[in-house]
């Protein structure tokens, strides 16, 4: 089990490394960071003053190795817009972001594993059909547009839930409900998958030669086993949230991190918008590292892998 843990931690940091590699990089790409600070008007006097102000006239390796070197310490410079702390900044949005994230996973598992399992236990039948078909549909439905329709049923028609803001805890139920409803196609086709193949294993079948109900052997025996790829795909998914909240932050009004960053790409806020990106990465990777060491647990087989 060390060293299955000891591998994994291993590969999360040169994942964390070519992330961080790649923000800086691409931001770098873009175009000239002093120009973009300094404004299309500035002369270029202006853009040389800048360019030092902000260090930028030193060689590209020297500035990733010192933003890298100071990121490591949680230092992850000031906002060239907002004038503060990127960390504090980041401090500030993450708890909607983290809210709306956890929000949508714990409703799309609500949803999908009941699904999933009532679609093994009847497979083939016309309720496994319509499970699959759901899934399919929710799998190609664009989530800005699931948004925009929640919005003007519940929000504009029927005046039941708030259509932007945070101000209420009602505030996150639509926006959770639409990234919920990007991960409960995957996750009910795992679990249908997972459990039609537990079903048909031999330990199931002295299960019923034993007497159990049925019940006890879908809930206990099946699931078990089942839940196993539903435990890292939850955690992707949570990750996928996290990162792909910019979009239903934007639509709903949500201050979160994905806001921040939608707000940074726009105003050219470079230290904000790599920051960002290496904070969610980090998030994922370790979301993912994570799920790993579940499943050792509850697969030993996995520990040898």
């Amino acid at each position: 089990m060390l060293r299955f843990l000891v591998r994994r931690l291993i590969v999360a940091l040169l994942v964390a490394a070519t992330v961080m590699t790649l923000a800086f990089i691409m931001t770098r790409l873009s175009g000239d960071l002093a120009i973009s600070i300094a404004g299309p008007n500035a002369t270029q006097a202006d853009v040389e003053a800048v360019r030092k102000a902000y260090g930028l006239d030193r060689p590209l390796v020297t500035q990733f190795f010192d933003w890298a070197g100071r990121a490591m310490t949680g230092d992850l410079g000031e906002s060239y817009f907002f004038k503060s702390r990127v960390s504090a900044l980041i401090g500030e949005r993450m708890p909607v972001t983290l809210t709306l994230g956890l929000s949508g996973l714990v409703i799309a598992l609500v949803v999908s594993l009941p699904l999933g399992i009532l679609a093994a236990v009847r497979e083939n039948t016309a309720f496994d059909r319509g499970v699959q078909f759901v899934t399919l549909f929710g799998q190609a439905m664009p989530s800005f547009w699931l948004g925009l329709l929640l919005m003007i049923l519940f929000g504009l028609k029927l005046g039941w839930l708030p259509i932007s803001g945070t101000e209420s805890w009602d505030g996150y139920v639509l926006p959770a409900i639409v990234l919920a409803f990007s991960a409960i196609p995957a996750l009910t086709r795992l679990t249908r998958a997972g459990m039609i193949q537990a079903m048909g294993s031999d330990y199931i079948r002295t299960a019923r030669a034993k007497g159990l109900s049925r019940a006890s052997i879908i809930l206990k025996h099946a699931l078990r086993n089942a839940a196993i790829p539903v435990v890292a795909i939850a955690a992707v998914q949570l990750g996928f949230m996290l990162g792909g909240s910019i979009v239903i932050e934007q639509i709903f009004a949500l201050h979160g991190v994905g806001f921040l960053a939608w707000e940074s790409i726009a105003k050219n806020d470079f230290p904000v918008v790599q920051s960002v990106v290496l904070v969610l990465a980090v998030i994922y990777i370790g979301l993912t590292t994570l799920a790993d060491l579940m499943n050792a647990v509850l697969d030993p087989r996995l520990r040898g892998a």
